[in-house]
């Protein structure tokens, strides 16, 4: 068996790893073609370019390389023909995949295209669906209540569980070390402004405020990637809590572990956040243009995904005109003060995680078996 898969940046790279890792085991002897990033070229994948040439996010970035992007769809398209493989597997970055597979379809109708991590219908923009059935066989879903809205388009698809499930967890001495050693006795307040330039810079000031009447023994603590850090610590300069700014990855997993409570972006953060058991404050803005659309086309009433999966409103969130400091800051200070208050919201952290697949088979081996289910079912094999 030969797949083709195909990743564009580095949350897709770790999937189509664990997909690849996945596929090896339920099925030797299997070989594999595409574009990936440095985890699924450990798992044998040899790139036919650097998947950076694809890891590229908004108009501005994208518009100077449209000539480039074109020439690499063109050559994966031409790479698929001459493969022949027994599936094309496209990984999120929808943009470039699915331009990919319609091509790759017009030269062979029945190769069977799966799309790895379902767009998200359920928020906004649910026509997406309906667009992606037209290339797309079969979807690999990460969230539990996702599969519904595809079948309902015309698509096979299988929840394959959330790789957050699989991350590994800070032990309870590695977190006792991360306090002892940074000299914290009282809360810890883990703070993350986002994983963005633009999100540090928009929600920092709006944090910082937030954390003004902080208790005095709490420390603040700011998990970091390298490429922002210098930025985060001039953000958070000034900050209430002596804030500390930690980048290595053992060390924010410590952290994570430690933490008493923590103020987040929305974002994916929440489920690592909900995978130790942190209880947590959500909050974001954005430009008031943005923030009028987006007002516009949401059709639930929460983002935050542990609401969501677990079918709560446990987890606070300010979002928009709410995401004010002083509101922040009341909701974040009962946290990391009232017992009861984080014991309320734990229970939903818990629900979300089961639920997302913790305790079972690993999502990797979940979605081979799903690749290996939806390629018998197309070419009519076991």
């Amino acid at each position: 068996m030969r797949l083709f898969l195909i990743a564009g940046e580095p949350s897709g790279d770790a999937l189509g790893a664990a997909l690849m890792a996945g596929m090896k085991q339920l099925q030797p002897g299997v070989t594999f073609a595409g574009v990936g990033g440095p985890a699924m070229q450990a798992e044998g994948l040899d790139s036919l370019f650097p998947m950076s040439d694809l890891s590229v996010m908004g108009l501005a970035e994208v518009l100077p390389r449209l000539r480039h992007l074109f020439r690499r769809r063109d050559q994966t398209v031409e790479a698929i023909a001459d493969t022949v493989p027994d599936a094309l597997v496209t990984i999120d970055s929808p943009d470039f995949c699915l331009r990919v597979a319609a091509r790759a379809k017009t030269v062979r109708p029945s190769l069977p295209v799966i799309h790895y991590v379902a767009p998200s219908v359920w928020a906004w923009r649910e026509g997406r669906a309906a667009r992606m059935a037209r290339t797309v066989d079969h979807v690999l879903a990460l969230l539990p209540f996702e599969p519904p809205y595809m079948q309902a388009a015309g698509m096979t698809c299988d929840f394959v569980g959330h790789p957050v499930v699989a991350k590994p967890l800070a032990s309870p001495a590695e977190a006792d070390l991360f306090r002892e050693e940074h000299g914290i006795t009282g809360p810890l307040a883990l703070v993350l402004p986002g994983s963005r330039g633009g999100e540090v810079g928009r929600l920092a000031p709006i944090f910082g405020e937030a954390l003004a009447k902080l208790p005095r023994d709490a420390r603040v603590v700011v998990p970091a990637v390298d490429h922002l850090a210098a930025a985060v610590r001039d953000a958070v300069r000034g900050w209430p809590g002596h804030p500390l700014v930690v980048t290595d990855p053992a060390e924010k997993r410590a952290a994570f572990g430690a933490a008493t409570a923590a103020l987040a972006a929305s974002g994916t953060v929440s489920l690592e956040l909900a995978a130790n058991g942190v209880p947590m404050v959500i909050a974001y803005d954005m430009n008031w243009f943005s923030r009028q659309i987006i007002a516009r086309m949401l059709k639930v009433d929460t983002v935050t995904l542990v609401n969501l999966v677990s079918e709560t409103r446990a987890v606070p969130e300010f979002l928009g005109e709410a995401c004010r400091p002083k509101a922040i800051g009341r909701a974040f200070n009962d946290l990391l003060l009232v017992p009861s208050q984080r014991a309320r919201q734990v229970e939903a952290l818990d629900r979300t995680m089961d639920r997302l697949g913790r305790g079972g088979e690993a999502p990797g081996l979940r979605a081979a078996r799903s690749v290996l289910a939806a390629i018998g079912e197309r070419t009519g094999t076991e």
